[in-house]
């Protein structure tokens, strides 16, 4: 016998105490023996010690053979629960069920030289689109980015107990290709949800079933530039993503300034396109709410002959401050409005809605079905349930509770390691931007990702020269991560200085 331990064959990982993956407690740190064991657990994890299906001893049994309280082993378990990696199976134990990424032996550098050709009409900036698919792509240890919602929140027990419901009682014909504009119980049900949460009075008839805004983006683009549209105006700072999907359909995305306020209209009616992409409720990457007075510019604006876009970011999530009504609500005639449950539940149900006048709805569903004869069904039906039961309204309750527990963490976060800089957009949302100085952004965030934490800087957000800055993602992280992770910044930060 060479001393080697087996994994048994019931799955349960051998061993416990110091000779489980010999574990010294004599390493740990004074008063971070939790963060010490968690960080231990997670490397075995990783490294195939601990494979997916594997049993973790009780945490009786360890802390005992460790000689820790058992509330550092709690403790650790909770912190890999909460990332994902781990989940409790009641008798069955606490059982590996997710591999961390580990971080990239080489980094594709974010900062400015790389250029890339980008789709007609589409400015990104001083990089390129290649640098920034590539980074997005790039894993890390602890991921910031904006827009990643809490995945390991997904509602899996409703979401099943609603498929089985639909299962039960669908007919044959909801099995077939159905209507490109969706589902009659997922657009009524939508347009109830859209009439509590958003102030929106929509007829069912109205609301067409998109797979995620991205697709709305895409279907309105092409709508538009058959009517002869060459121009969609987009706000600077604004998302990356959302100017990509329009410009990569041939339309220029000329910027408007974004300030305290919101959209600079002035700016809009000096640009002269005749459509503006706007984020209204939770503008990205600031975080500000579109003001009382601008909205009104913008809607004199709009009644002069504009075309709103209203892309309905992040609206449900909000924390310290009332709800703001949907641009659609007041001049429905001139907005078209989309939605989604993509940082509600999960990106991947590529689900969403989208609200278009008159004049173009034809055309929007018209482009609707050729591009893929209408979204899957089945996904239609259960969301559709799950509002009509009231999940969806409870995941929501649950996740302000869990984000602002997330944000706070990461507020005390920046506050202790990145001194001096400004934080903008905590009321709502899942991300803030930190303002910085006397620092590249780009060089930053490489650095950063160089040492397993990705957050994308402000400027690659921006067509015009801006102050630098981080827009920095909380929903998807624990509270240790996200302290974690903006220490390294910190660190970074003072080495850049």
């Amino acid at each position: 016998m060479d001393g080697a331990r087996a994994t048994p064959v019931d799955g349960s990982i051998s061993g416990s105490g110091s000779d489980f993956l010999h574990l010294d407690p004599g390493e740990a740190p004074a008063g971070g023996r939790a963060a010490w064991l968690a960080d231990r657990l997670r490397a075995a994890i990783v490294d195939g010690r601990l494979p997916p299906g594997g049993r973790l001893p009780a945490s009786r049994a360890l802390a005992t053979d460790l000689g820790v309280s058992r509330g550092v082993v709690t403790e650790a378990y909770r912190r890999l629960v909460e990332e994902g990696h781990v989940a409790g199976r009641g008798r069955a134990g606490t059982v590996v069920v997710a591999v961390p990424v580990p971080v990239p032996a080489a980094v594709p550098p974010p900062g400015p030289g790389r250029t890339a050709t980008a789709s007609a009409g589409a400015t990104t900036g001083p990089f390129g689109a290649e640098t920034f698919e590539a980074f997005r792509a790039a894993p890390a240890r602890i991921d910031l980015s904006p827009g990643l919602p809490d995945l390991a929140a997904f509602p899996r027990a409703a979401w099943l107990r609603a498929e089985r419901a639909v299962l039960n009682r669908a007919a044959p014909a909801d099995l077939g290709y159905g209507d490109p504009r969706g589902t009659a119980a997922l657009r009524t049900a939508v347009a109830g949800w859209l009439a509590r949460y958003r102030g929106i009075r929509a007829d069912p008839d109205e609301v067409v079933i998109v797979g995620g805004v991205a697709q709305a983006l895409a279907l309105l683009a092409q709508v538009l530039r058959a009517e002869g549209v060459t121009a969609v105006a987009v706000e600077d700072p604004g998302s990356l993503g959302a100017r990509q999907q329009v410009g990569g359909w041939g339309l220029a995305t000329p910027p408007v300034a974004v300030d305290a306020e919101g959209l600079r209209v002035d700016d809009l009616s000096r640009c002269g396109a005749p459509a503006v992409m706007v984020t209204p409720a939770h503008q990205f990457p600031t975080g500000v709410v579109l003001g009382g007075e601008r909205r009104r510019l913008l809607a004199r604006w709009a009644a002069s002959g504009g075309l709103v876009i209203e892309d309905d970011y992040d609206a449900e999530h909000r924390y310290d401050r009332p709800p703001v009504p949907a641009l659609r609500s007041v001049m429905p005639e001139r907005v078209c409005y989309a939605g989604s449950v993509s940082k509600l539940l999960a990106p991947a149900l590529r689900l969403g809605w989208a609200l278009v006048p008159p004049r173009y709805r034809d055309a929007f569903v018209a482009a609707k079905r050729e591009a893929d004869l209408g979204s899957a069904a089945l996904p239609q039906l259960v969301l559709a349930q799950l509002i009509g039961s009231g999940e969806l309204e409870r995941q929501l309750r649950f996740l302000r509770r869990r984000h602002v527990r997330r944000r706070d963490a990461m507020l005390a976060a920046v506050r202790a390691h990145l001194p001096g800089a400004v934080v903008h957009g905590a009321a709502a949302g899942l991300h803030l931007l930190v303002a910085l100085a006397g620092v590249s952004d780009t060089d930053l965030a490489a650095a950063a990702l160089a040492r397993g934490v990705k957050a994308q800087p402000l400027s690659w957000h921006r067509q015009r020269a801006g102050p630098p800055g981080l827009v920095l993602g909380y929903a998807a992280n624990a509270p240790a991560a996200l302290e974690a992770g903006v220490a390294v910044l910190g660190a970074v930060l003072r080495e850049l200085r």
